[in-house]
């Protein structure tokens, strides 16, 4: 009954477009309703192999823009682990395994060490419970948990002494028993899951691009009604007129502008994929060229989100662990390392037990410090009472048991007696480390005879004191390269984590943040007015101790202030914010489900560097997506040109929609990736973030584009009219025609793989595909025309060899022309 109430304990899972609708969305495309049109009135007309030819590329439109869109949630299917955890509940008095969705409100959950928590839940019965949040709150740290008197409601996460559990969240230390209060979607997971909307957002890029098509589809039906009408009452042919007001349609509309975008994104997204990072959607490869904001998750993404040993502080003698690279450790300083792995359990779950362990393994292995053959005769676990722990060892080479003990500095000088100068120096000491943002544990040990009974409490040893142990979620490797690099391009770095001021301070520190400190603290924060953050978060590079909705509100107010923002996360409170940027990039390791579904990029390796190789790719992305729109707009000039002038001057058709098409399909997207594959500008890293409201459409690119066309087409026009001044043939005069625009095209191509002056007396470096493309699209150009049963489709006749001299001359004139006409890009200020 309480599962139909409440529904499985699991989140619902996302939904994604079907076939039938992504079908659909294509067909409705202006392009596509183009081809159509035309295939079927060819189909009216009885020339069936025409009609096939067109519908024929209507297929290849569908297949490939399909593949690309599915490509992208294979690899996110692939990401996600689906398999579904167990739990252990007590039902009817006994222990049972259930999956973990059958879990229900009123179960008494098991939970103990190195298990996942499957729901919201109270803890009834623990001695000494730790718990990860990380995924939830950011805090590195485990965090201790009390029992739950009974009525007090269910809280949000974060902070030390609270007696929830959380679903998602890992036991480090002890275990319990635990009555669930919430499953599946009104857990806290579940909350933050319910509040996202991952649908697809449209760039700048798509709104600009679409926009530019929808104007040019009104004014191409608009001229395309006229000229139809036209050539029916001047010809009185009202089917011809309507395949005339069709290919001039066509040759009018851009509709490869989305194709080649399309193509770009995509092809950039693989190249993203490559350097481990996936483009969920592939939209996000163009806003990483206009980033201006990056803003970094400190635990498991800045940080490794797990503990290791950083300074050890005992006798006056101060080991940096990190700094040194001696294998053998002071005589004081083993003292302490090798008493803490002896507080700790053998083989433990908790990190800053596991931290002692690594320690003692890099640093002690092969020596006396370590000891495998002891046994443990008793554990003192921790307590509300006295946060510290200990054990008592079966030292089988020591007269006496040994007692190793560890805990929060004040218990330990609790324990260990020490007089109030010595007190004194030991919390400095500690709050020393404190300051560096190390969580810190101090050590002790003492000896017990083997014939005395052990005392109930650590109270009852005589302990002596041995030092301070710093631990720290360590930086990752490249990370302060990366935040270098990001500053040298123009982007700011700013780290909103949920871990305490001073951690984060000095995590910042560590990586060359620009403004390291004073962070802003989240309850700071959520006293501040709209106004009063938009100017504290022109001041700030770090904030700590920030709540989930609060990561949503620095991100929106960011954006208020016209920023283009990344915002990286791995944890469930993440989520929001990754929604709301402009780019949300989730980790995918150990990033959660549902920070993966919010974000719009995942690394697939955790590696913070790669986020710089993203922003590096989607910079070149833009750059060379400019050089493929302006050779798109400048070979559209020359086919409406050849397609207005025979209808004005009553000639003979040249082009017709098999020609457009094969132009679309072959020279404009196929040819694009010529520029897709031209190396990066140099000095892409140094420049500041393309502007935001900037337009791809810059009005000097498209002058010159323009200017290009119309040299394009004066060229090709007067090979045209000189074909027919000669009284050839028509069959000849058009494939003639054809084979000089094709060629030129080639030569815009050369001439645009840089569009600025500045640098136009450089050599071009290699590009791997341009031969094979200029090959591949001669290819194609020689079985149009030489191949009879395709030639008769297209209406072309065989050209001989003097002919085809004179359009590559015809080619190397465009090339020269419009390379002199080449737009002049200044460098972005």
């Amino acid at each position: 009954r309480r599962i139909a109430r409440d529904g499985p304990n699991e989140l619902e899972p996302t939904r994604t477009r079907t076939l039938a609708a992504s079908v659909l969305a294509l067909v409705r495309e202006p392009m596509t309703l183009l081809l159509i049109a035309c295939g079927v009135t060819y189909a009216l007309l009885g020339d069936r192999g025409e009609a096939l030819l067109l519908l024929g590329f209507v297929v290849f439109i569908l297949a490939i823009t399909l593949a690309e869109e599915r490509k992208t949630e294979r690899a996110l299917g692939a990401l996600r682990e689906l398999s579904n955890p167990r739990a252990l509940v007590v039902r009817d008095g006994a222990r049972m395994r259930i999956p973990g969705r059958d879990v229900v409100r009123g179960d008494l959950v098991v939970v103990s060490e190195g298990d996942r928590v499957p729901a919201d839940a109270a803890v009834v019965s623990s001695p000494a419970l730790e718990v990860d949040e990380s995924l939830l709150t950011g805090e590195s740290a485990p965090v201790r948990k009390r029992l739950w008197n009974k009525g007090e409601a269910l809280l949000r996460p974060g902070g030390d002494e609270t007696p929830f559990l959380y679903a998602g969240t890992l036991i480090v230390q002890g275990s319990a028993l635990a009555l669930v209060l919430a499953t599946g979607g009104s857990t806290e997971m579940g909350r933050v899951g319910r509040a996202l909307d991952s649908g697809k957002k449209d760039t700048a890029l798509a709104h600009e691009t679409h926009a530019l098509v929808r104007a040019l589809a009104i004014a191409s039906a608009s001229l395309a009604i006229v000229v139809a009408v036209v050539y029916a009452l001047t010809r009185s042919d009202w089917l011809g007129g309507a395949l005339v007001g069709l290919t001039l349609a066509m040759a009018i509309l851009p509709n490869e502008l989305p194709v080649v975008v399309t193509l770009y994104l995509g092809l950039g997204a693989f190249r993203l994929s490559r350097d481990g990072v996936l483009a969920r959607r592939m939209s996000a490869v163009s806003a990483l060229g206009s980033l201006t904001v990056l803003c970094v998750d400190k635990t498991g993404t800045i940080t490794e989100n797990r503990m290791r040993v950083a300074r050890v502080v005992a006798d006056g003698v101060r080991f940096d662990v990190g700094r040194s690279d001696a294998d053998a450790l002071p005589e004081a300083i083993h003292r302490v390392v090798e008493t803490a792995i002896l507080a700790s359990r053998k083989d433990p779950f908790d990190p800053m037990e596991r931290a002692f362990l690594e320690l003692g393994s890099a640093r002690l292995a092969g020596t006396e410090h370590l000891h495998p053959s002891w046994s443990v005769e008793r554990e003192y676990p921790l307590s509300r009472e006295l946060f510290a722990m200990g054990n008592v060892w079966d030292a089988a080479d020591e007269s006496e048991r040994v007692v190793a003990l560890k805990g929060a500095p004040e218990a330990v000088a609790e324990l260990t007696g020490l007089d109030d100068e010595a007190r004194e120096a030991l919390f400095t000491q500690a709050r020393k480390l404190g300051a560096d943002g190390l969580r810190v544990l101090a050590i002790a040990h003492a000896r017990w005879r083997r014939n005395e009974a052990l005392p109930a409490t650590l109270s009852g040893f005589k302990a002596t004191y041995l030092g301070l142990v710093g631990l720290a979620d360590p930086v990752r490797a490249g990370v302060t390269e990366a935040v270098n690099e990001c500053h040298g391009a123009g982007l700011r770095v700013i780290m909103i984590t949920g871990d305490f001021a001073a951690t984060a301070e000095s995590v910042a520190r560590s990586i060359a943040l620009r403004r390291p400190g004073p962070a802003l603290l989240g309850s700071e924060l959520g006293s501040l007015s709209d106004e009063a953050l938009l100017r504290r978060v022109a001041e700030v590079d770090v904030f700590a101790r920030v709540l989930p909705e609060q990561k949503l509100r620095l991100v929106e107010a960011l954006r208020r202030r016209g920023e283009v923002i990344a915002m990286t996360g791995d944890g469930v409170n993440d989520a929001p914010a990754l929604v709301a940027a402009d780019l949300g990039i989730a980790m995918g390791e150990r990033g959660t489900d549902v920070a993966r579904e919010a974000a719009s990029m995942v690394l697939l390796g955790d590696d913070f560097a790669s986020i710089v190789s993203a922003v590096r790719i989607g910079r070149r992305v833009l750059d060379n997506l400019e050089k493929a729109l302006a050779f798109v707009i400048a070979v559209h000039i020359p086919i409406v040109g050849l397609t207005l002038v025979p209808v004005a001057l009553r000639l003979p058709l040249v082009l017709m929609p098999a020609h457009i098409a094969f132009l679309h399909l072959v020279i404009d997207p196929v040819c694009s990736i010529v520029f897709e594959s031209e190396p990066e500008e140099p000095g892409l890293m140094k420049r500041p973030p393309r502007p935001p409201k900037a337009p791809l459409f810059e009005r000097r690119v498209l002058f010159a584009s323009g200017l290009q066309g119309l040299a394009v087409f004066c060229v090709v026009g007067t090979v045209y009219l000189g074909a027919l001044a000669s009284n050839a043939a028509e069959p000849l005069v058009r494939s003639m025609t054809f084979t000089s625009l094709v060629i030129a095209d080639l030569g815009v191509i050369l001439a645009n793989r840089k569009l600025s002056r500045e640098d136009a007396s450089a050599p071009s470096r290699a590009n791997p595909w341009l031969w094979s493309i200029f090959g591949a699209t001669l290819g194609a150009l020689a079985l149009v025309v030489y191949v009879p049963p395709l030639a008769s489709l297209f209406r072309f006749a065989s050209l001989p060899a003097w002919v085809l001299g004179i359009c590559a001359m015809c080619g190397l004139l465009c090339y020269a022309v419009a390379a002199w006409l080449r737009p002049s890009r200044c460098v972005r200020a």
